[in-house]
């Protein structure tokens, strides 16, 4: 256990961050069309591990066809936009416009708007007759709430995810979510998360959970650590939660749990960095935001800035730097790794030389201090 003593009476473990290290290339290299990027979660085939995040600066209906014809998986956040107004266009356009410096209030505001269950099955229907994969994300405390009639529309894949969520939710008022209790009177795949640590990680995958989510969320628009003071760097969270996946699947007889970084997932050395720490896939979000068709339109933000008491999020101006297509498949025009990302990752691991996502788990990384 790598720790070190803050102070009389408190030690703390050494964490790293994804800019703390490097994938080191090994003595063989192969030809990225020879390197096999496909995922797979429950009975759902994806041809790449980028999954977009449940943010409404990302996904929307029509962002989640786009996304599921380029071969991967969209989430689309059933508190968001998209289930409080039946056309929230108007509302985009605002956002686009507004001023960053009073943004938070209007956030507020805005998101303020009752959930509507018969958007959240609206949204659903809309998403099947597309014939993509139909994932919806809930937060803890709307799941009990909102469950059913994302269940009853037909949602293929369901995502809890909050800031932290814990294996049992509890409360002093109102009822409690009991994740073990309520993943096994599903009949859909479950996703949960964040979590960051071996412990809260190993818990949710004996409560059922098919997915974990690593990290905190949110990463580029949220402001968790100042508000909070949390935050594990994702190099060693994602490191501590894939040890969980091993040792769950040698306590549960085999059952395998994904593991998906969900943060910080900035560029495409990022997620290079992810899979080699033992990620199976990655949520991302600022880079997608980027996207000229992107709902945002280069601005990005999430649910924790439009909390109603303490916000820990901020809507950001990142700006465009190409079509969706082209931030995912290229090709790019820039080289700080915001665009291309499929084709980043590919050749990564053909460098490497790895054929798959779960040899490369198996890289060799460096500390760069």
């Amino acid at each position: 256990m790598n720790t070190v003593e803050i102070g009389e009476g408190k030690r703390g473990r050494r964490g790293y961050s994804f800019d703390d290290l490097a994938v080191a290339p090994s003595r063989r290299t192969r030809d990225p069309e020879d390197v096999s990027l496909a995922w797979q979660i429950d009975a759902y085939q994806f041809s790449h591990p980028i999954v977009a995040a449940p943010m409404d600066s990302v996904v929307s209906p029509a962002t989640v066809k786009q996304f599921a014809d380029a071969g991967g998986l969209a989430v689309l956040n059933f508190e968001g936009l998209w289930t409080r107004y039946e056309d929230p266009s108007a509302i985009y356009d605002e956002i686009a416009s507004m001023d960053l410096s009073t943004a938070n209030a209007r956030l507020q505001e805005i998101y303020s708007q009752p959930i509507r269950p018969e958007l959240v099955r609206q949204r659903v229907q809309e998403l099947r007759a597309t014939g993509a994969v139909v994932a919806g994300s809930l937060s803890p405390h709307k799941t009990l709430e909102l469950w059913e009639a994302v269940v009853e529309a037909g949602v293929d894949i369901f995502v809890i995810r909050g800031t932290t969520v814990s294996a049992e939710h509890v409360a002093s008022h109102g009822h409690s979510l009991n994740l073990k209790q309520f993943i096994l009177e599903l009949d859909v795949p479950v996703i949960v998360g964040g979590c960051a640590t071996y412990r809260t990680a190993l818990h949710l995958m004996r409560a059922g959970a098919a997915g974990v989510l690593v990290g905190f969320g949110g990463g580029a628009a949220h402001t968790t650590h100042d508000v909070f003071g949390l935050r594990v760097p994702m190099a060693s969270a994602v490191a501590d939660v894939a040890a969980a996946r091993r040792d769950y699947m040698d306590e549960s007889g085999g059952r395998y749990v994904h593991v998906i970084a969900d943060g910080a997932m900035g560029s495409s050395g990022a997620i290079v960095k992810a899979i080699a720490c033992g990620a199976d896939a990655v949520m991302v979000g600022s880079p997608l935001a980027r996207a000229v068709d992107a709902p945002g339109r280069g601005r990005h933000w999430g649910m924790e800035a439009a909390h109603p008491e303490l916000p820990r999020g901020e809507v950001v101006e990142l700006g465009a730097v190409g079509m969706l297509a082209e931030v995912l498949n290229g090709p790019s025009q820039v080289s700080d790794g915001t665009m291309n990302l499929i084709a980043a990752l590919r050749r990564a691991m053909a460098t490497c030389g790895y054929s798959d996502l779960k040899e490369f788990q198996r890289v060799e990384v460096i500390l760069n201090s």
